[in-house]
């Protein structure tokens, strides 16, 4: 299994939009970065992610699963776009905020620090486990 960070702007689609969509789950879609692209594209069912909130929040809210592999983004007209599907696992007891994760050294090379503008990013077992135990939950 893999770990990865699934950045959103609560305006555009919320924690409470995505746990709205229960076990069925929702496209990731609308991403046009091809980095962020190739990065879905690594994604296998079953891999969990951080749901993090952009913009005024700044901060991990949640955890999702990825529960379909990379295919064509419905909401392209270009081929080259593909989106995963993730559904809601567990909200986070205590969010998570960027301030926190920028000042914990262990965390200094995470890419929500490194590239924080990419908006699906690959998150190490490591970084899974630490800011798991900051938000309590469970690995």
């Amino acid at each position: 299994m893999r770990y990865w960070l699934f950045k959103s702007e609560p305006s555009a689609w919320s924690w409470e939009d995505q746990v709205a969509r229960g076990d069925a789950g929702e496209e990731w879609d609308g991403v046009r970065n091809y980095q962020a692209r190739n990065v879905m594209r690594e994604m296998a069912v079953g891999d969990r992610g951080f749901f993090y909130h952009s913009q005024r929040e700044k901060a991990i809210v949640g955890t999702v699963e990825v529960i379909a592999p990379a295919h064509p983004d419905s909401t392209a007209d270009d081929p080259r776009w593909d989106c995963v599907d993730i559904r809601a696992l567990e909200p986070a007891p205590r969010p998570v905020t960027l301030a926190e994760i920028k000042a914990d050294p262990r965390l200094a090379q995470m890419a929500l620090v490194t590239n924080p503008r990419l908006s699906v990013q690959p998150v190490t077992e490591a970084e899974w486990r630490i800011i798991c135990e900051m938000a309590g939950l469970a690995p």
